[in-house]
């Protein structure tokens, strides 16, 4: 048989040169596989009706799975998370003026940051304040508004307000997607206004993600990856995943090097 006659194998080929290269175009997919672009448009609609890759004009990107809600994250261990808030966490200075967006990572950073730190953290995430509170020289300021249960972080306009008040040297970004063509994206619209508050009040943008958050999509666009200034991930990702990010002038940072 060949793959002309086996949809399932195809599709299974598809999601893998999806992971391989980043995305899919349906014209190179029907020449590579000798069928129809009705064909292939009907194999990535199954593919996205499974919430396995996400359709975009002429072809499809890959999609971050949907995660559990915070409460239930910020429970289970993570070595992984914990190597990158602490790389992370060597970014900060004393002096400096501090966001913190929301997110089990954020969250860790915040009980990374030296102890004797000597800064101002800001934050409308009410759950990385406690974090933040444990260091006791660290001014902590929470941003206040109605409040996502969900992720456990403020998401209104009067939240935006507050943001736009403060001028950062840094924003630790709570990121739910990286893709070197599409940017940074997230799966809560209630999240992009405050995010794109906080990036352009902000001198350096911090994106600490994991591998399997590299080269994904969302379904809202908070920015394209040139306002994102660094990337700080696990150190085993592959350097030709990364080599898109660099060449948009992102700095990489892998934990434990």
């Amino acid at each position: 048989m060949t793959i002309n006659d086996l949809p399932q194998e195809r599709r299974q080929r598809i999601l893998d040169d999806l992971r391989r290269q980043g995305k899919v175009v349906a014209l190179e997919l029907s020449q590579r596989y000798g069928v129809s672009q009705d064909t292939i448009r009907r194999d990535l609609g199954a593919l996205a009706s499974q919430g396995l890759l996400k359709r975009v004009h002429g072809g499809a990107l890959p999609i971050t799975p949907i995660t559990m809600p915070f409460a239930e994250r910020d429970k289970c261990p993570s070595p992984a998370r914990a190597a990158l808030a602490r790389k992370a966490a060597e970014l900060v200075q004393d002096g400096q003026v501090i966001f913190f967006g929301g997110g089990t990572t954020n969250a860790e950073i915040a009980r990374s940051l030296p102890a004797d730190l000597r800064s101002t953290a800001v934050t409308f995430s009410p759950r990385v304040a406690l974090d933040l509170a444990q260091h006791p020289n660290l001014e902590v300021i929470v941003i206040g508004g109605r409040l996502n249960n969900r992720e456990l972080i403020v998401v209104d306009a009067a939240a935006v307000t507050q943001i736009k008040a403060f001028q950062a040297d840094i924003y630790f970004v709570g990121v739910c997607s990286l893709h070197p063509e599409v940017g940074f994206t997230t799966n809560l619209y209630e999240d992009v206004a405050i995010d794109r508050a906080c990036i352009e009040q902000s001198g350096e943008v911090v994106a600490t993600v994991t591998a399997d958050k590299l080269g994904t999509t969302s379904s809202f666009v908070v920015c394209p990856m040139e306002k994102i200034t660094h990337i700080v991930t696990e150190a085993d990702v592959e350097d030709e995943a990364l080599v898109p990010y660099e060449a948009l002038g992102v700095q990489v940072l892998r934990a434990g090097v």
